[in-house]
């Protein structure tokens, strides 16, 4: 996919979908986005299945924790067949209370985008730690990088 292709936009118009539902605190929003048998496995690993089961596990997530506010950064965009398209990006996170975001919650964001019914949803959304064997430089830069997208 070559970037401004309606594709593009509308994929990377559902990613900024997720991070704007999480960052409203919104467990509706946040599953909006996501197929009816998507899945969305977290920074530690949880494993959340089922449209129904990430709205109510970020509902209780958003109710019982102040949770980060998400910057996040596309990296790209492609198709991997009709109607399935994988999106990259770096995301950082600010705590509740603070104005600067926090290197150790930097994050690698893989999502795996289906469209259904000329709509695109999120099939798989990956967080992996961005740690970088690290390699602070590169984390720093990427801090950088993330505060400039604020």
């Amino acid at each position: 996919m070559s970037a401004g292709h309606p594709q593009d936009t509308q994929i990377r118009a559902l990613y900024a979908r997720f991070l704007a539902g999480w960052n409203q605190r919104s467990g509706v929003t946040v599953s909006s986005v996501f197929a009816d048998d998507g899945e969305m496995i977290d920074l530690d690993g949880t494993l959340r299945s089922g449209r129904l089961t990430i709205a109510a596990d970020m509902r209780r997530l958003f109710t019982e924790h102040a949770t980060p506010t998400f910057v996040g950064i596309v990296r790209s965009v492609r198709r991997l067949t009709e109607g399935v398209a994988v999106l990259h990006a770096v995301a950082g996170m600010v705590p509740p209370g603070s104005n600067a975001l926090e290197p150790s919650l930097h994050t690698v964001h893989s999502l795996v985008a289906v469209e259904d019914d000329s709509r695109w949803k999120i099939a798989v959304l990956q967080s992996t730690p961005a740690r970088y064997g690290g390699r602070a430089d590169v984390l720093a830069a990427l801090t950088a990088e993330l505060e400039a997208a604020r």
